[in-house]
């Protein structure tokens, strides 16, 4: 391994991936033999797919690319993990194998050359490089605006996330060993690699529409990430309700007092409406802090238990070898 000519693996997750991948499968190849053309990469390179647990006809085709290039191989996980965990498995499969790897995803939506410049800017010293996109003009106002809101609200809760980075990213294998020492079974690899630190960059590129398919990633999965990755990267949810719990603290104290003297003035007066609203209040702020304080609890809960984060089933090369 070198760092003039470093050998780069391209780690696609995939999942139900059947009509996208016969499509974008050229695309990633003809990338890779660029690459290796214009001498910044080694032969030895290789484009990894990670079959996520499909349920359709998606490992069968990586096992037929396997077959007919050596530039692809592909590993199986023994069942659906989520995307988080097959970039993940994909990552730590090959960072003793290269000397950088680029995880991408394979609906082919985001620009493959910008790859070139991550690339460039790894020869030039850096060991981790996102793609970050520069607009965000193929998504609806409502997806623009949610995902907007998403890096804004991670970044206001004290997630260290780069503003409309995904997971298209370059990270060098001395960046991997370090990841590999994150142990959290709870995982949001858009601000775990920040904290890996290391010299960084960005490259910006425009991201084009998914080729074939559909989205994997509907408002409901991106409002649970987002809740993974506040959950799992800052504590502020727990601090805002020590706070909340302080003012109301402070204001029922208050109405105490209030109580008192008007009972002792003999200003009192039926207070039903009022009763009632202080009690629906109390009540709903009540199930809410339990339920940020339950969802921390959880994730407690899985830490402990530290399950395996994936676990490969098939490996397109011990096929081979049978």
């Amino acid at each position: 391994m070198t760092k003039n000519n470093p050998i780069l693996y391209i780690i696609i997750p995939c999942y139900n991936e059947e009509r996208v991948l016969p499509i974008t499968c050229g695309m990633f190849l003809e990338k890779l033999n660029g690459l290796i053309g214009a001498g910044k990469i080694s032969e030895d390179s290789r484009i990894l797919f990670v079959n996520d647990g499909s349920k359709d006809g998606t490992w069968d085709i990586i096992c037929r690319l396997a077959g007919e290039d050596s530039h692809y191989i592909g590993i199986a996980q023994s069942r659906n993990r989520g995307h988080q965990n097959a970039v993940l498995a994909g990552l730590m499969e090959a960072k003793d194998k290269c000397d950088i790897t680029i995880s991408i995803d394979c609906d082919g939506q985001d620009d493959l050359n910008a790859m070139d410049a991550m690339v460039d800017a790894y020869l030039n010293g850096c060991e981790i490089v996102y793609g970050v996109r520069s607009r965000r003009d193929t998504d609806t106002f409502f997806k623009r605006f949610t995902a907007e809101s998403f890096y804004k609200l991670l970044n206001w809760m004290g997630a260290e996330v780069v503003f409309n980075h995904a997971d298209y990213r370059l990270i060098s294998s001395r960046a991997l060993v370090e990841l590999a020492n994150f142990r959290e079974v709870n995982i949001f690899l858009r601000g775990m690699v920040p904290l890996v630190g290391f010299k960084s960059t960005s490259v910006y590129y425009e991201r084009h529409e998914r080729l074939a398919g559909e989205s994997h990633y509907p408002l409901r999965k991106m409002l649970a990430l987002a809740f993974d990755g506040i959950t799992s990267l800052s504590l502020k949810p727990i601090r805002m309700i020590t706070a909340l719990g302080l003012v109301i603290a402070v204001l029922s104290f208050i109405g105490v007092i209030w109580a008192v003297v008007s009972s002792l003035v003999g200003n009192t007066v039926a207070g039903w409406a009022s009763t009632v609203c202080i009690v629906c209040l109390m009540g709903g702020i009540q199930l809410l802090c339990l339920g940020v304080i339950g969802e921390y609890i959880g994730k407690i809960y899985l830490e402990t238990k530290a399950r395996p984060r994936y676990i490969i089933s098939e490996r397109t090369w011990e096929q081979r070898e049978d």
